[in-house]
């Protein structure tokens, strides 16, 4: 089933293998400590994410957003004495799907957390499918149930994006229109269940479950103003996958080898019998999947972090622009943006699909306007123009002018569904000067390994000011500039105030993930949450 040798850092699944069962098979090893130890670097990693995530969730509560609310209410009317999980802001069990799909929601409700392309190249696994960083209540939840200790919470995070990013490293769903969050739901049903001591077998059948009976499409995401369904997706997908798991451990028995199965998503799309979708017992799976289990070449690594909230697409263009005005202030001397005539900016597919088309040019809604690249650029330009009229100019400290995104993060207060954001008079005045393009063959190539991605400001007299090629920005896993972790600690204080009256100790907390005991990580969201409302 596997192929891996004693020294290696990898189990590889091969396509014909049943592949399912050879997640499962991984996940109880990886959690057992069999197969070897992931390096330093990667436990950091998670841990910044981890953390990143839960700033992200607290802040999205404390505002009032719909979905989190809607979530967490429904969580509290499954009240568990025992065998239950918490939500954000409260030490009451409460039955662990529940709780997983309101803080899951919670964390996703900004879109601000991370991201990963699904991209590969050393082991040509270079399928691209988006994904993010939202399962991590999951390993929280398991952990809780089972009374074990913080490092092994993040040690089922680590398996967590494992799996799920290898998955979208081999295979794009967003080609079939099938929701990205497929790939977490397989991997959160695998970690819940080795983390609550299930066999192997039960994870192939909780899996096998998920994809035949809970496939979402991408209808969630379509329309001109976008429904509480976009950023809920991973959390009513991870709830179906730990029901799944549930049900599997208590006997249920659903669709082995769901991989090779030609009617399933994988081989129904991409068909491995020259076309035929009769089942063959020998028919390989679309892919090998490798999984890491030791060392520091795990998937996580090649993930990349949201300094601010915004769509991942629109980073390149953040950082041009933030290029452009570190080192032409005189663009900002007129506040209300005159000194600039227009702004071209050219990027990639699928950035200019999902964040250019018309629709996103009159954006009503927080969730259309954090997918809007004209609104987002807009923004931050118009927060860079405030600046400059307050306090003289912009501060410059830093590789990839890392004061500069401190100062204008976006932030959850530049959504508001009013005229102090989203129908700011100044705002929509700027995103009359953006003209967004695709940049064609050239910077479609260059995709998913960076974020392609140019911006010209043509300046009133007439000067053009080219960001050249954008690929690493801040925040990219490839960035080598940036000063990650001071950018990272604003983003978490900029989150915690609005969340907490005492926002270092929570960060505090959640940072110190890997030394709590078993009886810290089941009160680990005992503290008040402030509800400040916005969103509401």
């Amino acid at each position: 089933m596997t192929t891996a040798a004693p020294t290696d850092t990898t189990v590889t699944l091969a396509r014909n293998s049943n592949q399912a069962l050879g997640i499962g098979q991984f996940a109880v090893d990886f959690m057992s400590g069999k197969l070897g130890e992931p390096g330093e670097a990667v436990v950091e990693r998670t841990r910044q994410f981890f953390t990143d995530s839960v700033l992200c969730g607290l802040s999205a509560i404390a505002m009032g957003t719909n979905a989190p609310r809607v979530l967490r209410d429904e969580a509290l009317t499954y009240p568990r004495r025992q065998d239950g999980a918490t939500i954000f802001g409260s030490n009451a069990p409460v039955a662990p799907e529940k709780a997983i799909v309101a803080n899951a929601a919670a964390v996703r409700e900004w879109d601000s957390n991370g991201t990963n392309f699904g991209y590969n190249p050393t082991l040509g696994h270079t399928a691209g499918e988006f994904g993010h960083n939202d399962f991590y209540p999951v390993p929280i939840a398991a952990a809780q149930l089972a009374g074990l200790d913080g490092k092994t919470a993040l040690r089922g995070m680590i398996l967590l994006d494992e799996i799920r990013g290898r998955l979208a490293e081999v295979f794009s769903l967003k080609s079939y229109k099938i929701d990205h969050v497929v790939h977490g739901a397989i991997g959160s049903a695998a970690t819940y269940g080795a983390m609550l001591g299930a066999t192997a077998e039960q994870i192939e059948s909780a899996i096998g479950m998920f994809v035949a009976h809970y496939i979402p499409w991408r209808a969630i995401r379509a329309g001109k103003q976008l429904s509480d369904s976009k950023g809920a997706s991973a959390a009513i997908s991870t709830e179906a996958a730990i029901l799944c798991m549930q049900r599997s451990m208590r006997g249920f028995i659903g669709p082995k080898d769901i991989f090779r199965n030609p009617e399933a998503i994988f081989r129904f799309f991409e068909p491995t019998t020259e076309g035929k979708q009769r089942w063959t017992e020998m028919a390989d799976a679309p892919f090998d999947l490798v999984l890491s289990h030791s060392g520091d070449d795990f998937a996580v690594m090649g993930m990349h972090f949201k300094l601010g909230l915004y769509e991942h697409q629109s980073a390149g263009a953040l950082q041009a622009i933030i290029d452009h005005v570190a080192t032409n202030q005189h663009l900002l001397d007129d506040p209300e943006g005159d000194n600039i005539d227009t702004i071209t900016i050219l990027a990639y597919e699928p950035a200019f699909g999902i964040i250019g088309n018309p629709a996103k040019m009159d954006p009503k809604t927080r969730q259309s306007a954090d997918h809007s690249m004209a609104y987002i650029v807009a923004t931050l330009l118009r927060k860079a123009l405030e600046y400059k009229k307050q306090h003289g100019s912009l501060p410059t400290e830093g590789g990839a002018y890392d004061a500069i995104w401190k100062t204008l993060m976006l932030d959850p207060h530049d959504y508001m569904e009013d005229e102090s954001a989203i129908f700011h008079p100044l705002t929509r005045q700027l995103m009359q000067k953006i003209t967004f393009e695709h940049g064609g063959p050239e910077y479609d190539a260059k995709y998913p390994d960076g974020i392609p991605t140019s911006l010209v400001i043509t300046a009133k007299d007439g000067t053009k000011h080219d960001s050249g090629l954008v690929m690493y920005p801040a925040g990219h896993a490839r960035n080598t500039t940036a000063d990650l972790e001071d950018i990272l600690a604003h983003k978490f204080e900029l989150l915690g105030s609005i969340a907490v009256q005492d926002a270092k100790s929570i960060i505090d907390r959640f940072n110190s993930i890997a030394d709590l005991n078993a009886d810290q990580v089941k009160s680990l969201h005992d503290f008040e949450i402030v509800e400040r409302g916005g969103f509401g």
